[in-house]
Parts: C-alpha cells; structure tokens; sequence
C-alpha cells in the first residue's frame, strides 16, 4: 500500500471535465480467496464494501472513473453470475442506450474481457476512442493526482503507446509485479511519462530491495491505457485467433445473434493475461510506456492488507465496532457482521465471523488463506466457497 505523496504544482492549472473520447473499461472478475470467509465466489471482493465507507469496491471505481469518462462510458467487464448483482450496484450505467455490463459466459482472463471491451468500443464509437482499464477491486486515494496520471496516461495512449500507470514502490513488496521505467517520451502534454524498459513478475525480497534502490522501478497496478484500435491491432499481431475471436463477437453484440455468436466463439479464445499478451512483447519493441502514480494504492489482495488499509481509516474494525472487545490486542483485525468478539492475548490476530463461516488467523499467515478454500473445497464443501 503507498501513502498519498505530495508532487509539485503544476504551473498551469490542472485541467477538469471529463476527457473527450476516453472510455472506461471495469474488468470484475476473481474470487478473493485470500479473502475469505467474506469474499466468496457468488460474491467476490469486488461486490463488498471493504472499507466502511458505504460503497463497494466497484462503486467506488466507477465513482473515481466518472468524473474522467462522463456517465454512459464506463463499461464493466464480469461474469454471467455477477452481471445482476454488478447491474443492481450500478444503476447509472443503464439508461445510455447501449448495454454497459458485458457478461463473460466462463473466465478467460484480462486479454479477452479487455479486447473484447476495446472491440465493443470501436463498433460503437469508431476507431479513435481511448481506453483506461481499470480493476474493480482496488482501493485509491488521492483523487486528483490520480486524474492527474490518467490524463497524462490518455495524452501518451493518443500518441500511440500502450500505457501503463506505475505506483510508486514503498516497500520492497514480494507481492506485486513491477514495472521498469527508461527515458522520457517527450510529450509536452504528458511530461511524466517514459518509456518501459520491461516487466517483472513478483521478485524475490532481495530482487525486491535491489529494485528499490535503483529509483525507477514501480509497482505493476494493472492499469492500462491504450487506443482500442491500437490494442486491437497488437493484439492481432500477438493471437490473431483471439483478435479476430473478440472482433466477432463484439460485431455480433448490439445485434439478435450476439448469444449464438458468443456460445461459438468465446470458449475457444486464448485464455491469457493482458500483461503476457500485450504489455511484455509490445514493451519489447518499445512500444509502452508509464506514467507515475503518485496517489494511495492497494489491492486487499489478503487480510493483512486489509488490515492496513482499515487502520489508515482509523480502524481495525470493518462492521460495528461496539461489538468488538480487544485485550492485550490493539492491532487485531476484527471483521463481525453483528455477533460479539472478544480477542485477548492475541498480537495481529484476524478474525473473521461470518454466518456460515469463523477463519482466525494471523496478519503473518493472511497469504495462506487460500489453503482454506482449497482445503473445504477438497472436502466436497461447495456451499462454503
């Protein structure tokens, strides 16, 4: 997780409104096994207010989202089983004449829900719209300096670049992928923005420290932004297959046959990460560039996560906090839905209570969630996934 960093004024000032031809696209997809018993699979992470401020991780995406893309052009990306629930949360979303949450029959990962968002956009709206994809479940603060990287981030993307938005590294986290920045592009109107060098999946902690040190590695967020012609284009050039799998269906789906165009053709498409299909070989041929994220970030990719994120809100408590009695253990995690929890002795302790489901556990152990979920589900423990 990064703090809200300061950067310097901009001399002029900073410009407002939403950005004319920016689109953007709200891949929701994943369990949140590290999450559980809260994040289940009929309701992932995503669906949940996991910060106590009202809203779901979605809503607050689309609520960052808006004010760059104007109402009517976000699209949100998800599968069957959570398109009522998605649609339910995002009333705005409707009423714009088109259908703004485009449901995945089975998971094919970010290159075809995002290439199939990008061929959407290009039927609708034609070849010069840009798009910015962003995760459902991530947590943000700092909204301008956020705006502030998405705006650079569309003036690189008109330029021709895949752009990727980097977050400053705090740490010498293990967890996250990161991004390595080279020269500056040049652009007056994205003058933060560089080239990258290339990509890293998550390092070991000395990799971690050396990256650190070097200054001009950062945090792999995910967030792409990028010409959806473009992205099309280098896609074809990469899978071909899924190109054209995702043009197909994309042409089909304002249309009577979009379910039978879908039921031939997405099962078939390659399933693969927009990261290894995209932003590894286009980087290689120098063709992506980063712009700083200088704003708060974090994925709750776990409970410890969490935890940091509910105590930058001056809590450790996510529910009612008059229920939850803590001895000896300040720093414990207590997640309630109403039920009384006392938690004595216990030093980064996470508690979980849910109806069905009790997980304790410590912040130390929080990556090993996961082994829960597959050990109920080796059980035969469907109702608990």
């Amino acid at each position: 997780m990064t703090d809200d960093a300061v950067t310097p004024a901009p001399t002029t000032a900073a410009p407002v409104g939403p950005i004319p031809g920016f689109h953007a696209v709200v891949p929701a997809g994943g369990a949140g096994t590290r999450l559980w018993p809260l994040s289940r699979a009929g309701r992932p992470k995503f669906l949940l207010d996991l910060t106590g401020s009202g809203r779901t991780l979605l809503q607050a995406t689309v609520d960052r989202l808006t004010p760059l893309t104007g109402p009517g052009n976000v699209l949100v990306v998800t599968g069957r089983a959570h398109a009522e629930a998605v649609g339910a949360q995002l009333p705005e979303l409707a009423g714009h004449g088109a259908d703004r949450v485009l449901a995945e029959p089975s998971p094919r990962d970010s290159m075809a829900a995002i290439g199939l968002a990008a061929a959407v956009l290009v039927e609708r709206h034609g070849p010069d719209v840009v798009l910015g994809s962003f995760a459902a479940d991530h947590v943000i603060t700092g909204q301008e300096l956020f705006e502030r990287a998405v705006r650079e981030g569309v003036a690189a993307a008109r330029a021709g670049y895949v752009v990727t938005i980097g977050i400053t590294a705090t740490e010498p986290s293990t967890a996250f992928g990161y991004v390595q920045a080279g020269a500056p592009l040049g652009l007056p109107d994205a003058p933060n923005v560089r080239h990258v060098v290339g990509f890293t999946e998550k390092p070991d902690a000395a990799t971690a420290a050396a990256y650190l040190a070097t200054g001009d590695h950062r945090w792999n967020a995910g967030m792409f932004i990028v010409g959806a012609q473009v992205l099309l284009d280098h896609l074809a050039a990469q899978l071909p297959p899924l190109a054209a799998g995702v043009r197909a269906i994309a042409a089909a789906w304002d249309t009577p046959a979009r379910d039978e165009v879908l039921a031939a053709t997405w099962p078939g498409l390659t399933k693969i990460a927009i990261d290894h299909a995209i932003a590894e070989p286009v980087a290689a041929a120098g063709g992506v560039a980063v712009v700083p994220g200088e704003f708060g970030w974090d994925d709750i990719g776990d409970f410890a996560a969490l935890a940091g994120v509910l105590a930058g809100a001056g809590t450790r408590t996510l529910g009612d906090d008059e229920v939850v009695l803590r001895v000896g253990a300040d720093d414990a995690l207590v997640v309630t839905g109403g039920r009384t929890v006392a938690v004595v002795g216990l030093s980064g302790a996470v508690v979980v209570d849910t109806p069905d489901a009790v997980l304790v556990t410590t912040r130390e152990h929080a990556q090993q969630v996961k082994s829960a979920v597959d050990g109920w589900r080796a059980r035969g423990r469907d109702d608990l996934l």
